[in-house]
């Protein structure tokens, strides 16, 4: 593959970014404040996911729900181009010196998808920082109004301007270990449900058709993305708390905060926002992987 084909690629991916963010930012929203207040001495506590999203609805109207949706667009469209091109770059060179099977390999997927993920958490770290700011801060926000930002702009230069610009990076390590660990669960899965999908159809159907593919490609990309939520959703709560804590000189290390957490909360703490969070990942991953496969079939990309 040439030159072109890997800016085809991160073209792919770039539009799976965009396609996430319109399906899943409104359930990211709930979620966050689900994090920032349920977990949260003295805030206003939401009964659930429901509840919260009336509120957000009732206050701020569609608006709200899709508030610090700015930065998310432009993080996203970036980090998935990333993800998604280096992820198969890294497969196709991992394949090249091992033996190239149709069947998934795990010592493929899973360096392949760590190693995306990890250099996502860079571009990552920031963008996020910005968005759980500007999400924390609406009408139930505890947050005073001489103290909230303007923009997501402001967000990050009054960031910097108080904390340095490594104030921007804070929860960084967290961001690192959430996106390593879970790329790594989301690719394996996506993966192997689409191998097995792939092969129970073609037992089934002679005819192979478009329609075929997007289910496939809605599944597994709706079940990969339940289960690597499910299974970094604690590391995700801990770098909300580190991002939006008003005290620089709080922790920034994720397993004490999920410890303090653990402690005052109990298991329930550790996966407040489990609700959206699920319901978000299905049709916001759904819909990243069924973009990516059709980009990458219109663009002319073998995907194996």
């Amino acid at each position: 593959m040439g030159d072109t084909g890997i800016y085809k690629e991160y073209l792919a991916g770039l539009l799976a970014g965009v396609a996430t963010v319109i399906t899943g930012h409104p359930f990211d929203t709930v979620k966050v404040k689900l994090q920032k207040h349920n977990a949260e001495a003295h805030a206003i506590k939401y009964r659930n996911g429901l509840h919260c999203t009336t509120r957000i609805l009732k206050t701020e109207g569609v608006k709200g729900l899709y508030r610090g949706a700015t930065s998310s667009f432009i993080g996203m469209a970036f980090e998935s181009s990333l993800l998604f091109g280096i992820y198969s770059q890294t497969k196709q060179s991992l394949q090249k010196r091992g033996v190239r099977s149709d069947v998934p390999m795990p010592q493929v997927i899973i360096p392949s998808a760590a190693y995306g993920g990890a250099i996502i958490s860079f571009v990552l770290c920031p963008s996020e920082l910005v968005k759980c700011r500007m999400q924390v801060q609406g009408t139930d926000s505890l947050v005073p109004k001489s103290s909230r930002y303007n923009s997501p702009l402001d967000c990050a230069l009054q960031t910097v301007k108080n904390e340095g610009v490594a104030g921007i990076f804070r929860g960084g390590f967290t961001t690192l270990l959430r996106e390593s660990f879970g790329n790594a669960v989301f690719f394996s899965v996506y993966e192997y449900v689409r191998y097995y999908m792939h092969l129970q159809l073609k037992a089934s159907f002679s005819v192979h058709n478009n329609f075929i593919d997007m289910g496939v490609g809605i599944v597994s990309g709706g079940l990969g993305g339940v289960a690597s939520w499910s299974a970094v959703l604690p590391l995700d709560v801990a770098k909300t708390i580190i991002q939006t804590a008003p005290d620089k000189s709080s922790t920034r290390n994720p397993f004490r905060v999920l410890n303090k957490i653990y402690r005052r909360t109990g298991l329930k703490g550790c996966y407040a926002g489990l609700g959206p969070t699920i319901v978000r990942a299905f049709p916001a991953n759904a819909a990243a992987i069924v973009t990516w496969e059709l980009a990458m079939k219109m663009l002319g990309i073998r995907h194996d």
